[in-house]
């Protein structure tokens, strides 16, 4: 639950709510590195390794789990063990981004676009009377 309440901080972010503008006027960062950087990173660590302690956070970095488009989307959107859902708190382009993202960065290298309207498809809706969390 409190990641959740982080994301939600980092999310009313200036530069997360201008799409990853930072200050300076610099190059905008990729969509996906952004909601990765403000939302992901806490766990999944800022090289995609995960980590362990209170809980096992999984390593994204050469996960070959994220080969196919649909694994990711559904752990994204319905969450899964210790993973909060994020459907309800990140919209389906951020979900889609932040997937895109994922699979052709940290050692990863798989082909193929993910998109807004493969979230909406595969994705798991998001609980009644619920943002986020387990």
């Amino acid at each position: 639950m409190r990641i959740l309440a982080v994301a939600a901080v980092l999310m009313a972010s200036p530069a997360f709510a201008q799409g990853g503008r930072g200050e300076g006027g610099g190059k905008a960062m990729h969509p996906g590195a952004e909601v990765y950087q403000n939302v992901c990173q806490a766990c999944h660590m800022a090289n995609g390794m995960g980590g362990e302690g209170a809980g096992r956070i999984t390593a994204l970095a050469k996960n070959p789990n994220l080969e196919y488009p649909e694994y990711p989307i559904s752990v994204v959107t319905g969450g899964r063990g210790a993973m909060p859902w994020f459907r309800g708190t990140l919209t389906d382009q951020q979900i889609a981004d932040v997937i895109g993202y994922v699979r052709k960065n940290f050692g990863n290298r798989y082909k193929g676009d993910v998109t807004v309207a493969m979230v909406e498809e595969i994705g798991v809706p998001a609980p009644k009377g619920g943002r986020g969390g387990r």
